[in-house]
């Protein structure tokens, strides 16, 4: 059965038995302490969870389909940058193959990114082109997830900035200027022809 791009709501998704999961993929990985796993894991799931891909209710894509994964500062110092990589390249994959059995014929695309001001990384999926992202300032493609991953490792009190690191403070009227943009890992996980790899 082929569904149109119009809208695909899965709620709960069905395993394949025969077929190994980003679980199974993530039992594998050398751990030097469980707590550090939990990131993985968290990510791993995500392949699995609701999923509403819904051109027409972009507000109900973002909250269902938006996950902001955080983890303390000692277990983040157990990661290597390699792991968390390969984690999200496996949902990615994870998620192209659960779109493509659905039917989903439109552009989709699985995107992660850096929260500094919430210390997280967060990732998304949208029935978007990586150019048309939902957010409301600017940001930038990147195809270094590396970069991404290693800023949320190695941000040892995320949210915060510490007055000695930013420097003579000086009381001034707020400057409303446009925040730099920040980069967006984005991967292609539709079954469109247009490619939204970065």
């Amino acid at each position: 059965m082929m569904l149109s791009s119009a809208a695909v709501v899965v709620r709960f998704g069905v395993t394949v038995t025969e077929k190994r999961t980003a679980r199974d993929e993530l039992r594998d990985l050398p751990r030097a302490r469980d707590t550090g796993a939990v990131l993985l894991t968290w990510i791993a799931e995500i392949a699995d969870e609701s999923l509403v891909l819904d051109p027409a209710n972009r507000p109900v894509e973002w909250e269902t389909n938006t996950w902001w994964l955080g983890s303390e500062a000692e277990d983040r110092a157990t990661l290597a940058a390699v792991q968390v990589i390969a984690a999200f390249e496996r949902t990615a994959e994870a998620l192209r193959c659960r779109i493509g059995e659905l039917g989903f014929s439109g552009a989709a695309t699985f995107y992660v990114w850096h929260d500094t001001q919430a210390g997280q990384l967060r990732c998304s999926t949208g029935s978007v082109l990586p150019d048309s992202l939902p957010f409301g300032g600017a940001y930038e493609v990147s195809a270094d997830l590396g970069a991404i991953v290693q800023g949320f490792l190695d941000d040892d009190d995320p949210g915060v900035t510490r007055i000695s690191e930013a420097g003579d403070i000086e009381l001034q009227a707020p400057d409303f200027e446009q925040p730099p943009a920040f980069p967006v890992w984005t991967r292609n996980v539709g079954q469109s022809g247009d490619r939204a790899d970065s």
